[in-house]
Parts: C-alpha cells; sequence; structure tokens
C-alpha cells in the first residue's frame, strides 16, 4: 500500500508540473504573438508609420553640415562664425522622434535663431511658379538673395526628412505628404522660413512670377501669396516690384493688367506698398534667351516698316 500511494503522488506531482509547463508554454506563445502584432516582429522595436512621399534623405547629416560649411566658409565667409554642428543638432532635435504630423514652429525656433542672418535692402527676391528661373537669376546675378540662397534655404533645398517615434527616431522609408498632414517637417520648416525671409526684407523687394500659367501668375495659397506677402514690414520694405515673366514661345496667359496681378496689387495697396509690374523683365528675359537665342522673343532689335 505504501508504495502504491508513493506512486500515485508522483503522477500527481507528475501532471501538476506538466500543467504548469504546458501554461508558461501558453503564457510564453502570447507574450510572443502580442509582440509580433503591437512590434511586428518577435522582441522587435514598432514598425515605422508609413507615408505616401519620399523618406528622409540619405546622409541627411554629412548632407546639411556640408552644405552649411561650404556656405559659411566658401560662399559667405562673414558667416564664417556659425557653428555648423550646433545648426545641425538643432535640426535634427526639431523632428527626431517625434509624430511627423505634429511638428510646431516652436520646434524649429532654436534653429531659426542659429542660422539667420541679415539679407542687405533692396535685394530680396520672392518668387512663384518660377523656381529654375528665379534661381539661374540669382546665380548669375549675385547680388540678390531668394530664399534658398540664405543659409537656411540653402541647407535645406530638395531634402527631405521627418521623424518616427520608434528607433532610429529617423524614417528614410517614407515621410508624410503635406495632403497627409500640414503639420509635417518639411512644410513646417518651410512656412517659417518663408515668414522669417520676408519679416527681414527691407527697400525694395523684388517677385517673380510666371505669366504662361493658365491659372493666373498670382496664387493666394501659394507661399508666397498665404506666408510672405503678410510678412513684409511695410514700416521696413518701400516698394514691390513685380517681374512678371512668360516662358520663351510660351503662352502670355496674363499681363500686368490680368485679373490675378489685380488682386495681387489690391493686397499691396491695402498694406500701404508701392507697387510697380513689369512684363518680361529684361535682365531676366535675355537669360531666358540663353537657351533660346533665335527665337523672335529674344531679338534684341525687330525692324519696322
Amino acid at each position: 500500500m505504501p508504495f502504491q500511494q508513493g506512486s500515485a503522488r508522483t503522477r500527481q506531482r507528475t501532471v501538476l508540473l506538466v500543467g504548469i509547463v504546458v501554461l508558461l508554454a501558453a503564457l510564453v506563445l502570447a507574450v510572443v504573438l502580442a509582440s509580433i502584432l503591437t512590434h511586428g516582429k518577435p522582441g522587435g522595436s514598432p514598425e515605422m508609420l508609413k507615408w505616401k512621399d519620399r523618406g528622409t534623405t540619405k546622409n541627411l547629416q554629412e548632407v546639411i553640415l556640408g552644405r552649411c560649411y561650404n556656405y559659411v566658409m566658401a560662399r559667405h565667409s562673414e558667416l564664417g562664425d556659425m557653428d555648423c554642428l550646433k545648426i545641425w543638432e538643432s535640426l535634427k532635435q526639431a523632428f527626431i522622434y517625434k509624430n511627423p504630423c505634429n511638428i510646431t514652429s516652436e520646434d524649429y525656433q532654436p534653429l531659426m535663431e542659429l542660422a539667420s542672418h541679415p539679407i542687405p535692402c533692396n535685394k530680396s527676391l520672392f518668387w512663384s511658379k518660377t523656381n529654375d528661373l528665379a534661381h539661374r537669376y540669382t546665380k548669375s546675378n549675385q547680388n540678390f538673395f531668394t530664399l534658398e540662397d540664405t543659409l537656411l534655404g540653402y541647407m535645406a533645398d530638395r531634402v527631405s526628412w521627418c521623424g518616427d517615434p520608434s528607433e532610429p527616431g529617423i524614417n528614410y522609408d517614407s515621410c508624410p505628404k503635406r495632403s497627409e498632414c500640414e503639420s509635417n517637417p518639411v512644410s513646417v520648416f518651410w512656412k517659417l522660413a518663408s515668414k522669417m525671409f520676408a519679416e527681414t526684407a527691407c527697400g525694395v523687394v523684388q517677385v517673380m512670377l510666371n505669366g504662361s500659367i493658365e491659372a493666373g501668375a498670382f496664387k493666394s495659397s501659394s507661399i508666397f501669396g498665404s506666408i510672405e506677402i503678410f510678412n513684409l514690414n511695410p514700416d521696413k520694405v518701400s516698394a514691390v516690384h513685380i517681374w512678371l515673366m512668360h516662358d520663351i514661345g510660351g503662352p502670355q496667359s496674363e499681363s500686368c493688367s490680368g485679373y490675378s496681378i489685380k488682386r495681387l496689387k489690391s493686397i499691396l495697396e491695402e498694406r500701404n506698398f508701392q507697387i510697380t509690374c513689369e512684363d518680361n523683365y529684361r535682365p531676366v528675359q535675355l537669360l531666358q534667351c540663353v537657351h533660346n537665342p533665335d527665337h523672335t522673343d529674344c531679338r534684341l532689335c525687330t525692324n519696322s516698316t
């Protein structure tokens, strides 16, 4: 009898141990499944959020630092005391490990303070739908500055970046388009930089618009129409010169007397700016003619009968 009782107790212990092992195995499996559902892989980090635009530019740090050093050491040596490492760290801290739809202007305020510099009076050039032409002009006439010719704009031009709450804090696969969320890192940056560029303008400012666009040269929803125009300071800016450019051989959709230009003039007049408008400002048109020298629009003189 004692032997049989001992065997029974042994079997009970064995059954109990097996039950505990099965229970522990079930718990481990549940944890692993939960990890897979939450993180995408066992023991891994949460998956990056997926967006519709291109991801952060590869080697972003090297690109920003290289551009910064080139700008302050070679292009504008008078700014050589600016700290490019601090500028990069300030940019990184504005978006790293953050949801890219929750970026605010306050995130970029330290960067704006570190990288801002004055623009000479009468030399600020604003543009809308004339990106390539405006920058070809400032490259040939380095007395003028677009936003992209400032340190902030030069570093960020054609570069993309955004963060993510998961490791490594920067999303190199995708970033949100403006249509997905307006408060994304790149949109917030350019809005704030544009605002600051307009606020620092003084004297006579130039605006290059595209008169070959069927929808109109001036658009209220553009960066110029919604931000820059309203941040020009009437106490610092004496006049606004509009250069309305047409594509060589392209449509003449609007002139200085066109409907959207009248709307622009009305906004500027309400803000007490003096205004001039010139169709096909000749120095810029000559630059267009470099690529179309034989076109009739590019003839210096025409025979009259």
